[in-house]
């Protein structure tokens, strides 16, 4: 029996191995493995396909948040709005600095963070507010950044899972005062090892995160800020540079195979897929849907016996996590988080990568039609 892939990495580089190959090759010989070429025209390449003022190349999408809010002035004992139904790098982050998350509910049929419940949340403590892209699209960004400007907040957008997304005619990473993104693997557009990217429109700010990612240096061995070593080595950008060329080719294929699963599922009995927001496109990055309450071990199983690989994208929101679970209440009484731990106990995702075969999809349908 053929088992699909969740995610075929493999199929893309031997897709693109006589591109990518001959770029690595180059930085091996040219010596040049920091700081060097390929990062610079990386760069200047994702900063035009966001439209953004700055693109700046960094470690990893967690020190990208992690620079974010040092940039942005975040301080200890600070609030820092956000949703507990993500990765955990984005609380992660805010509590490594020693700010405080506040959760606010999530919006059910999207499962994005829900834009109508931020302002109730802002007290005299809050600095900014970390809206997460999720599952390939954006939150209502336009209503999140008018109520930014009202309070005078700073807005980061955590888009590691919507890197290529839009909202309106703007891009995802060109919708806030800062965005920051991961190139990790298995993400829409990825290197081979740990990568990711922050963005912003201002040159005193980008010229800031620039220090941050490299000690915190304005020239070599003089510092002016306390940073980290939080560099994107040449090789990565590299892979990354061919990668992007054939991105939009592969957001293509995602959303087609969405339409395809969007279509199939229309009358389905217990299975919904999550929904788009109105003027917000999707890059896909997981084809995510709920299913009935206690149903989804057995759903995932069924899958799994014809060859079917299925993931949780998150089982277990953040605040019930031991290690975050002093932030689930707020003057001794719990959040009202019922969308949330919903959403965990009934989400999970099919295989939406642009490798995935005609044949593969129409198996993968027939399955889920089978499901009630």
């Amino acid at each position: 029996m053929e088992q699909i892939k969740f995610v075929d990495l493999q199929a893309q580089y031997l897709a693109y191995k006589e591109e990518i190959d001959p770029q690595v090759l180059d930085v091996l010989a040219s010596n040049k493995y920091i700081g060097g070429p390929q990062l610079a025209a990386l760069e200047t390449e994702l900063q035009e396909f966001c439209g953004c003022g700055y693109a700046i190349g960094c470690s990893n999408g967690t020190d990208a948040l992690l620079l974010t809010l040092l940039a942005a002035g975040i301080k200890p004992h600070d609030e820092v709005i956000t949703t507990s139904f993500t990765f955990v790098s984005t609380v992660e982050m805010i509590c490594l600095i020693g700010a405080t998350p506040v959760f606010v509910d999530i919006d059910l049929d999207s499962g994005l963070i829900d834009a109508n419940l931020i302002e109730s949340a802002i007290t005299a403590k809050t600095k900014a507010i970390i809206p997460v892209s999720l599952f390939g699209q954006v939150p209502a960004m336009d209503k999140i950044n008018a109520i930014a400007k009202k309070h005078s907040l700073t807005v980061i957008e955590d888009a590691a899972q919507a890197f290529g997304a839009a909202r309106g005619d703007k891009h995802s990473c060109n919708l806030s005062t800062y965005a920051c993104t991961s190139f990790y693997p298995a993400k829409g557009l990825g290197c081979y090892g740990d990568g990711g990217a922050v963005f912003v429109d201002n040159e005193e700010d980008a010229s800031k995160l620039r220090s941050l990612l490299n000690h915190g240096q304005s020239d070599r061995y003089e510092y002016v800020n306390i940073g980290i070593n939080g560099r994107l080595d040449d090789i990565q950008a590299a892979i990354l540079r061919v990668k992007l060329r054939h991105y939009a080719d592969e957001i293509k294929r995602r959303q087609e195979l969405a339409c395809k699963y969007n279509e199939s599922l229309l009358n389905h009995p217990t299975l919904k897929p999550l929904s788009i927001l109105e003027s917000n496109r999707s890059v896909y990055s997981q084809y995510s849907l709920y299913c009935p309450l206690g149903k989804r071990d057995d759903y995932r199983s069924a899958l799994q016996e014809q060859g079917i690989p299925t993931a949780v994208y998150y089982p277990k929101p953040l605040h019930k996590h031991a290690v975050f679970n002093e932030f689930a209440y707020k003057n001794g009484a719990a959040l009202e988080l019922s969308n949330t731990e919903e959403a965990a106990a009934r989400i999970f995702s099919l295989p939406v990568h642009p490798f995935l075969s005609d044949e593969q999809q129409d198996k993968i349908i027939a399955a889920i039609k089978d499901l009630g």
